[in-house]
């Protein structure tokens, strides 16, 4: 049987660092996104008629388009960040429609790395935009004892994003695979489109949520209220 860690097929080291499937998995598909974006960007700058571009424009102007949405201003930072998000979790929709390959998001692990990235975010956001004191001091409002129930809600809502993907992407794989292992390939393949198309709508709404809790961020203390 081979060893595990939280329940992730453990496949070798790294010097002393044990490196899981869900982590090579998780690296491989960050590298060809990486590539991906670059052949993109390189396209849009040398090549702006060709196809590669138009898609690189498309692309890039959703991504552009659906953080300003939830934001409700331009942040190209963010858009940085909230792109990478969605392309990630994309991109491991597609990844787990390989046959013996689990989405890299359908580990709870990986699904609450990716909601303590929007957890650490959203601070340091904030502090940026209005400056220590004046992100802190909204916690405070609109009375001090407010801080803990603050406190608690930027808690809960990292978990609830961690736990929504987390399932959302679990239960699709295991459904499809499920049904793989009992009737073959060709007859789940109008649920893998499906799972697919779940997998893009829940990165969508993973990135959604993580450009409002950063815009929030972001906006505190504007209106004289804790966003």
């Amino acid at each position: 049987m081979s060893p595990t860690i939280f329940g992730d097929r453990l496949i070798g080291r790294l010097g002393a660092v044990p490196i899981t499937f869900t982590m090579a998995t998780s690296a491989a598909t960050s590298l060809l996104l990486v590539a991906g974006c670059a052949a993109l960007a390189q396209a849009v700058t040398r090549r702006p008629g060709g196809r590669m571009a138009a898609a690189g424009r498309l692309t890039f102007g959703f991504l552009h388009d659906l953080v300003e949405g939830a934001v409700g201003r331009p942040s190209p930072r963010l858009e940085v960040f909230a792109g990478s998000l969605f392309l990630f979790i994309a991109a491991a929709a597609i990844v787990g429609q390989l046959p013996g390959v689990p989405a890299p998001t359908s580990n709870l692990w990986a699904t609450s790395a990716l909601a303590a990235l929007v957890f650490v975010a959203v601070p340091v956001a904030g502090i940026h935009a209005r400056g220590l004191g004046g992100y802190f001091r909204a916690y405070l409002r609109p009375n001090p004892l407010f801080l803990p129930l603050h406190f608690i809600t930027e808690l809960s809502r990292t978990l609830a994003l961690a736990m929504r993907l987390f399932g959302n992407m679990l239960s699709g794989h295991l459904v499809v695979a499920l049904i793989v292992s009992l009737v073959g390939l060709l007859v789940p393949i109008p649920l893998m489109v499906l799972d697919l198309l779940i997998g893009v709508l829940q990165a969508y709404i993973f990135t959604i949520l993580a450009s409002v809790y950063i815009g929030a961020g972001i906006r505190i203390g504007e209106g004289g209220s804790h966003g």
